[in-house]
């Protein structure tokens, strides 16, 4: 990984010329700095995992129990729900079994600091458990990154909603939600095929009684909701360093994100009438409202300015990276800089809550022979982000 704060990733085509954005986060831990919001998510899923670890199927003898944790990242918000893990596994385990826990993410991740993490932090998980193995992958999830039927226990937590590849680019805007149209449909039709090879990739690497849990962003199910405001800002930002010479309007239109809030229903869509998909079924699925933690502090303390830092530099550390490699120069840091301290500006003059809604889905691999029509155990609380 290269030391600039800015993962240095460059445009690349598919073969059809249509521009697919890396969708890294900002190195040297910047995502971990500036996370809060997605830990509050994981915090509120915390409970679904414990219970999945609980109930997971457990074969006799010594191997290692595998925990697999796609979509890493830089590996702070993965501490505590591992230890959550860890702490559910081991009682059910006999003669100090040992675990082995691998970590995942595509190969531009900032695995320095990941490592950094996993074997310096003082809250790691493995402190304290002499039979607990952490292991790093450098590959997408979007294809087998495991053995097949070697899997436990799956968690991935804010991953899924970054998409393989960008469908097509957003007339006058960079957040797929805002798309209207042809265009609209074509990034739905990219997420629910990822979802299923994403579902496909994790059945075939799960073992028989194995759970998966996974965390991800949601809309509400009617009408907008207010992080698409805080990404419009975003939008005339960019739009504003155009009209300044900032950069230019070529480099402007290829800048797209893959980040794709799904549906309820987009989530359950796979599983159809029977209840299940390459073998596994929805043991749960609950979205539920997720505050801004910046925006609480707003309401502390009254500093505007705060919580417009606060939020510039989550956007910066998530999705910069993805624009600034449609940039024709190698300017990334001006580019990251610029944009972060114009949004700055315009959100100190208008805070804003950015609220969210995180949704948790529990899925479980049955054997052949279980794979029946079943009711599911799916939770119906409509989350309302504001």
């Amino acid at each position: 990984m290269s030391n600039q704060e800015t993962s240095p990733v460059r445009d690349v085509t598919d073969p059809l010329g249509t521009v697919v954005s890396p969708g890294v986060m900002e190195g040297q831990g910047a995502y971990n700095r500036n996370s809060r919001l997605q830990a509050s998510g994981i915090e509120k899923a915390l409970p679904f995992l414990a219970t999945a670890a609980q109930k997971v199927a457990l074969e006799t003898g010594t191997q290692s129990l595998v925990v697999a944790d796609y979509g890493c990242s830089q590996g702070a918000n993965s501490l505590v729900p591992i230890k959550v893990a860890i702490r559910n596994l081991r009682p059910r385990l006999q003669n100090g079994r040992a675990i082995s826990i691998f970590h995942v993410d595509q190969p531009l991740n900032d695995f320095n600091c990941l490592i950094e993490v996993l074997s310096s932090h003082p809250k790691r998980y493995s402190l304290d458990e002499p039979n607990v193995f952490p292991n790093v992958i450098g590959r997408s999830f979007y294809e087998q990154v495991l053995p097949s039927e070697s899997v436990h226990l799956g968690w991935s937590s804010y991953a899924a909603i970054w998409l393989s590849r960008v469908p097509s680019l957003i007339a006058d805007h960079i957040f797929p939600p805002c798309a209207t149209g042809e265009v609209r449909v074509a990034f739905e039709r990219q997420a629910a095929e990822d979802w299923q090879t994403f579902l496909s990739m994790r059945s075939r690497e799960m073992r028989h009684g194995a759970r998966l849990v996974v965390v991800l962003p949601t809309t509400r199910p009617r009408g907008s909701y207010t992080f698409t405001e805080f990404m419009n800002v975003a939008n005339i930002v960019l739009r504003e360093m155009v009209d300044d010479g900032a950069i230019t309007a070529a480099e402007r239109a290829r800048m797209v994100l893959l980040s794709y809030p799904r549906r309820k229903d987009e989530l359950l869509a796979p599983f159809g009438t029977d209840g299940q998909f390459q073998s596994l079924v929805v043991e749960e699925c609950e979205a539920q409202l997720l505050p801004n933690p910046g925006w609480l502090d707003y309401q502390r303390d009254g500093d505007a300015e705060a919580l417009a830092r606060t939020q510039a530099a989550f956007f910066r550390a998530v999705f910069t990276p993805s624009l600034a490699a449609a940039l024709d120069s190698i300017q990334q840091r001006n580019f990251a800089d610029q944009l972060q301290e114009r949004m700055v500006w315009r959100l100190t003059a208008d805070p804003m809550p950015a609220n969210t809604a995180v949704q948790t889905i529990v899925l479980a691999k049955s054997a052949p022979s279980e794979v029946t029509v079943r009711d599911q155990m799916v939770s119906d609380r409509p989350a309302d982000a504001g």
